[in-house]
């Protein structure tokens, strides 16, 4: 109330200026706000996924789901794999936003602007093959037929490395020792196996797809139990060696008959640097409620994960990973948290600004209503003291006029009701003032009489 007491009190020309410093502190305020923090999340998204049948596909449509349930429209894009959706992450114009990918794909500088939002589930290697003996290693597959997957799949990129680390084909992806790469993948590739125009095919994938299911329970195929699964992390740390137990896929037709070692990589979400703070969180959360349950190598509550691969993690996915997500994602629907996410974004600096402004307001219009009661008191007490030491002619009029002028000076001070008694005490002043001049005017004609 002193405030606005104050502010009312003032001239208008004061008010004025008054109010335009207070509404320029706030434009300053608010464009520094939107200029320096992130624009609001969009609600349109591009997901790239993979094939069409495969798991990325399979699980596109979840996240669709979900996150329309949040006011968030996911259109898929349907790949041949996760090396092109490594492409499409990389060129800004492709118009993809989020995409899955396994890892072992970062291999280049270029991939810094990415970043990986959570890891969803293990990729296994599977290697079937077509054999009378057990091949334990992948470096007996030198000299065969081999189905390694289409171009542009993340089965292609991950098969090659691997048969290049074990010396069956050379750094450009060529066959050594008359060994044959074939580029086809999934069914195709299992058909290629079945008809025996391909001694082995790897694929990367979830153990429930419907080709890998068919290729354990086909009869003639086996499946590599590699001997030296512990020593590939040891050169790519983005492998970890998986275990299959003996019935693990199903217990009454014993699949497997054995157990089986193995090596995979994890499938993840990447999106670019700029993949607005809400959105990971988004889809960390619909993370959670498809990938969290457990599978054949996934513990319950082991994904979605955030510990670092190939891909720096998201700081955004790191802090949600830890601390939850914001109370007002729990209380409101994504859109309204968001509005209101940002707006206490805008309005805490201006909280920051106006409140101390409000604070010395009430000490500034102080001052200032007090300072020109003290600029009066200053001119009185000069004419006072003009009045006591004056000797000879004395100018009474000048005084007179003068007095006439401090008082008019002093009715037009408009003040609070706190300051009122100072303004009657300087008119009390004035009025003290005026008597010793009208005594100094009087006292020469009472020494004439």
């Amino acid at each position: 109330m002193a405030i606005f007491e104050a502010v009312a009190l003032l001239p208008r020309g004061s008010r004025r200026r008054l109010a335009a410093l207070v509404l320029a502190l706030i434009a300053v305020a608010v464009w520094a706000t939107f200029h320096f923090t992130s624009p609001g999340p969009t609600r349109r998204i591009v997901l790239a996924s993979g094939t069409d049948g495969g798991v990325y596909h399979r699980f596109a449509h979840r996240y669709v789901e979900l996150l329309a349930r949040e006011g968030v429209t996911v259109t898929e894009r349907m790949t041949s794999g996760a090396d092109e959706n490594l492409k499409l992450m990389l060129d800004p114009k492709s118009g993809v936003d989020v995409a899955f990918m396994q890892g072992g794909l970062a291999h280049s500088p270029e991939t810094d602007g990415l970043m990986m939002i959570a890891s969803l589930y293990y990729e296994p290697l599977w290697v079937f093959y077509r054999s009378p003996s057990a091949l334990p290693e992948l470096r007996e597959l030198l000299g065969k037929r081999i189905a390694v997957g289409i171009p542009g799949s993340g089965t292609r990129a991950l098969a090659l490395a691997l048969l290049e680390l074990n010396g069956v084909v050379d750094t450009h992806g060529i066959g050594r020792e008359n060994t044959e790469i074939r580029a086809i993948g999934g069914e195709d590739a299992l058909k290629a196996l079945k008809t025996d125009t391909v001694d082995a095919a790897l694929f990367v994938g979830g153990a429930r797809t419907p080709v890998i299911q068919q290729a354990l329970r086909e009869p003639g195929i086996q499946l590599m139990s590699l001997k030296r699964a512990d020593a590939y992390p040891r050169h790519f740390p983005y492998i970890s060696k998986l275990s299959l137990p003996q019935g693990a896929i199903d217990l009454a037709s014993n699949v497997p008959d054995r157990d089986v070692a193995m090596i995979g990589t994890k499938a993840m979400l990447v999106a670019r640097e700029s993949f607005h703070p809400a959105l990971v969180n988004l889809f960390l959360d619909a993370a959670r409620e498809i990938h969290d349950e457990q599978g054949y190598f996934e513990a319950a509550g082991e994904f979605p994960d955030i510990t670092a691969m190939d891909f720096r993690v998201s700081p955004d996915a790191d802090q949600h990973k830890r601390f939850g997500s914001s109370l007002l994602y729990h209380y409101f629907p994504f859109w309204i948290a968001a509005i209101l996410e940002r707006a206490i974004i805008v309005l805490l600096p201006l909280v920051v600004v106006i409140v101390p402004v409000m604070n010395l307001l009430p000490q500034f219009l102080r001052w200032r209503t007090r300072s020109r009661i003290v600029r009066w008191y200053g001119e009185l007490a000069l004419l006072e003291r003009a009045i006591h030491t004056r000797k000879g002619v004395l100018p009474i009029d000048t005084w007179v006029s003068d007095l006439d002028r401090i008082e008019r000076g002093v009715e037009r001070i408009r003040v609070p009701v706190r300051f009122a008694s100072e303004v009657y005490t300087l008119r009390e002043h004035i009025g003290l003032v005026r008597r010793a001049v009208l005594a100094k005017a009087a006292a020469p004609r009472q020494a004439a009489a």
